[in-house]
Formats: C-alpha cells, sequence, structure tokens
C-alpha cells in the first residue's frame, strides 16, 4: 500500500495550471430560490393581462356576465395560474459550465437543453433590473455565432454566480483564440 500523501509517478508527469484559469467539472446547478418570486411575478403578469382580456371580450359578446365581473376573476385565476408555472419554471432551470461550454436545462415535461460550445461563443452580456439588483440577481445573455438572433438568456442566476460564469466563459474563449 502506499502512503496517501506520497504523490504517484503519475502525478508528478501532469502539468498545473493556475487555479484561476482551471475550470473544475460540475454537476448541474440550480437557480437561487430567491428568485423564484420574481419569476412568479413576471408570469402572473403574463397570463392574468391575457386572462383579463379575453374574459371581458367573451362576457361582452355573450352578455351572461357583465365583464367588470368577469375580467378581474379570470385575471385573478389566471395570476395564480401563471405564478404556480413561474416558480415550477425556476424551480426545473439548470445550468452548468464545463470546459466544453455552457449548457441550460429546463423543463420536466417538455424538456429544453441548450448547449453553447465556447467556438460559437460570441461575446457576453449581464443584465440587471431595478428588481434583479434588490434580490442579488441578474440574466446572463450568450451572444453565439449564426443569426442576428442566436442568444441564450439565463435570468435568475446569482449575481455572482452571473459574473463568474461571464469571466470564465471569456477566459476560456480568450484562450481557445490563443490556441489557434
Amino acid at each position: 500500500m502506499s502512503d496517501p500523501e506520497t504523490p504517484m509517478p503519475d502525478d508528478e508527469a501532469a502539468p498545473e495550471r493556475p487555479q484561476e484559469d482551471a475550470v473544475p467539472a460540475v454537476d448541474w446547478q440550480r437557480l437561487p430560490p430567491r428568485g423564484a418570486g420574481l419569476a412568479a411575478l413576471g408570469m402572473a403578469i403574463a397570463f392574468a393581462i391575457p386572462c383579463a382580456i379575453a374574459s371581458g371580450f367573451v362576457a361582452q359578446l355573450t352578455e351572461w356576465v357583465t365583464p367588470w365581473l368577469l375580467s378581474p376573476l379570470v385575471g385573478a385565476l389566471g395570476a395564480a395560474l401563471g405564478a404556480w408555472i413561474g416558480v415550477k419554471r425556476h424551480r426545473r432551470t439548470l445550468w452548468k459550465l464545463d470546459p466544453g461550454g455552457f449548457a441550460l436545462r429546463q423543463g420536466r415535461w417538455w424538456q429544453t437543453e441548450s448547449r453553447v460550445p465556447i467556438s460559437r461563443v460570441q461575446h457576453l452580456d449581464l443584465k440587471r433590473g431595478p428588481l434583479q439588483r434588490g434580490l442579488r440577481l441578474a440574466t446572463l445573455v450568450i451572444h453565439t455565432a449564426g443569426t442576428r438572433m442566436a442568444a441564450v438568456a439565463v435570468s435568475g442566476l446569482d449575481s455572482d454566480d452571473a459574473e463568474r460564469l461571464r469571466d470564465r466563459l471569456s477566459r476560456q474563449l480568450d484562450h481557445d483564440d490563443d490556441a489557434l
């Protein structure tokens, strides 16, 4: 048996890179729970307004009930449904950064997994609205080579994680550009 503190010959042959350049192999990461409320708010608004408008038109056309009564009720139900969907969507969004690039996984029934190889990254943006800043959250936008609207956006990231991801992706991109 060998002593665990004694380096093996294979360990000496492996060159060491500086810690800040190393990208550890990580598993899928979840978005921070504090962003669920913001996701719920966004989806509640997105559902409430169309539900209220549509129910107002239906009530006006059918004359079954006054639109002034039906629209707020259906709008509130739409807001509750939207908030529930927003929280579920937030909880089911995962991300991962590895040496090959960035991956984003969303959904449970209809799953979507996007992968952005380092070679396709053009530039990176961080966006922070006033509510996101208050919750220490950010949106990372990874613009890719390809069509005009080719981008992957991850909203609800922890602000520190978003900055770290942006810096690591840009370092990996610079490192790959230097290797060419």
